[in-house]
This record gives structure tokens, sequence and C-alpha cells, in this order.
């Protein structure tokens, strides 16, 4: 144990409070810390052949997936999936079948609406048409469903 007190962990304590231990206020500046670089990304690897392509579905990285859309974009796609869960239009993960749950729909879909108002004016006008058009298509599936379920029951 004691040696390994000796050997270099590689971390570097740099004490930046601004006054001493007397209590008299520091006159030297601290070093500027370097941010570590992020390592570089691997390199692709050799597309297989065409067979094992068609069977295997390639996921993006998140990397990846945060340059081809913007937080928002996510956001309303994660709201939006979560409320066709909810109403019974996706399969569960088992690929069974998940009965409509229609009162924590609405719920989602009036969080949209919250979303919508809360930042009219702030949008790019891909995100405004986007949250627009999500909405639209979620109302309308609603009132489908309830719709169906009226003369069901």
């Amino acid at each position: 144990m004691a040696n390994e007190k000796n050997e270099p962990s590689g971390f570097k304590v740099v004490d930046r409070r601004s006054f001493n231990s007397e209590g008299s206020r520091r006159e030297e500046d601290a070093p500027e810390v370097k941010k570590a670089e992020p390592p570089p990304p691997p390199p692709p690897e050799k597309a297989a052949s065409p067979q094992a392509l068609e069977s295997t579905v390639i996921e993006p990285t998140e990397a990846e997936f945060s340059e081809a859309s913007s937080g928002f974009e996510m956001l309303v796609s994660y709201l939006s999936t979560t409320t066709m869960f909810q109403l019974g239009l996706l399969a569960g993960p088992g690929g069974e079948r998940i009965p409509p749950d229609m009162a924590n729909a609405q719920r989602t879909i009036d969080l949209l609406q919250v979303l919508q108002d809360k930042t009219q004016g702030n949008l790019t006008p891909n995100e405004s048409r986007l949250l627009d058009d999500v909405l639209y298509e979620l109302r309308m599936t609603f009132v489908e469903l309830q719709k169906r379920q009226a003369r069901k029951g």
C-alpha cells in the first residue's frame, strides 16, 4: 500500500482556491488546465456481402444521430413514439399487443401542445412544421380511436 502512493496516478491536483490556509488572498494565478481531447473515431469497417447487409440492421451511433437531428427533434420523436405506444399502435418489446391507454395518450399529446406553446417563435421553420405535423397526426389518430371505442362499447 505504501508503494501505491509513490507511483504516479496520472492525476494532478491543483488548488484553485482564492485564499491560502492563513486566510489571506493568493496573489499567484493558477496555471490553466488543458482539457483532454476526445479519442479519434475508429476507422470505418469494411462492407460485408450484400446478403449480410440485407439481414443486418445498422443502428446509427449516438454521435451520428445527434448530428442528423437536433435535440428538439429527438424530444418530439420520443414524445410522439410514446403516444403511439399509449394509443396501442405499436407492439411491445416482445411483439405483444399493448392495450390503449387513452388517458395517458391525451396527457402526452397535451404535453406536446405545451411544448408548442412555450417554444412559439423560437423554432426553426422545420422544427415548427415537425411539431405541427406530429400534433395533427396524433390528434386525428386519438379521435379516430375514441370513435372506435365508442362504437364497440
